[in-house]
């Protein structure tokens, strides 16, 4: 991949919903923006926010994203990057910022909301910030002719951030916040992959096996944890399923001889 794959011009793109979030909050328009997307979106069933809400989830979108590492590791490498860049930035924003949710402001029954009550550290969405990262990481690390098919992912993300609106959990200026901060932190996932040599992606390599134990941590993950709703309880075991089956096949990649060796 060409070192100067991402356009210049790109960086500036996180910097338009991080201004329509700053307008939002500052035009006091925080809460009217908040109830009229969390009541238009109440006409959709839960279980579709729950589900998309899990695509932001750090782990379910790891799983999601694990048959990669069979078919093109260094797109997986760079969503890892990208995600592992995205959660130190959550934390860190909302450790500094620790703003209130809905929750905490609203009155009981004034907004729809699905699960248990989230109180403190509002800002950014850290799934909306995830899901935006690893949908860049994944487009600007593939080639350019490539892109036009991992565009969808972008709306993928739009959704999933529209989801922590719809379940109660964030305001509209978290979503956009974390779309920006999001773009950001994959397109820095992008750039350091593409420094990777390919060796590294050798499927017997140590940053394959890697991997391979990241998909065992996230299959025990699945099974002992409730990723955000248990409403995506089906979606973590479909994802559990994804990893056994591509560590399958991973293990039977490495009882084949590369060519030239006897």
């Amino acid at each position: 991949m060409s070192k100067k794959a991402i356009p210049a011009l790109a960086w500036f793109i996180p910097l338009a919903p991080i201004t329509c979030a700053a307008a939002i909050y500052f035009g006091e328009q925080q809460s009217n923006s908040f109830l009229f997307l969390n009541r238009i979106t109440q006409f959709l069933p839960d279980a579709l926010w729950a589900w998309l809400t899990f695509f932001g989830n750090g782990w379910g979108v790891f799983a999601l994203s694990f048959p990669l590492l069979l078919l093109a590791p260094r797109l997986l490498t760079a969503g890892i990057f990208g995600g592992a860049i995205s959660a130190i930035s959550s934390t860190l924003l909302k450790n500094v910022f620790d703003l209130p949710r809905p929750a905490s402001l609203l009155e009981d029954g004034s907004f729809y909301r699905i699960g248990e009550p989230l109180l403190h550290r509002a800002f950014p969405s850290g799934h909306t910030l995830t899901a935006f990262a690893i949908a860049s990481a994944l487009y600007f690390a593939a080639s350019p002719e490539k892109r036009r098919y991992l565009g969808a992912l972008f709306l993928i993300a739009v959704l999933v951030g529209l989801s922590r609106n719809a379940v109660g959990a964030h305001w509209l200026t978290d979503v956009m916040a974390g779309a920006g901060v999001g773009m950001w932190c994959g397109m820095i996932g992008a750039q350091l992959t593409q420094y990777i040599p390919e060796s590294w992606f050798n499927p017997r390599g140590l940053w394959s096996w890697l991997i391979a134990l990241g998909g065992v941590a996230a299959i025990y993950a699945h099974f002992t944890q409730v990723m955000d709703l248990e409403l995506n309880l089906p979606l973590q075991y479909a994802s559990i399923t994804i990893i056994a089956i591509t560590l399958v096949f991973f293990l039977k990649a490495q009882l084949v001889r590369p060519k030239g060796q006897k």
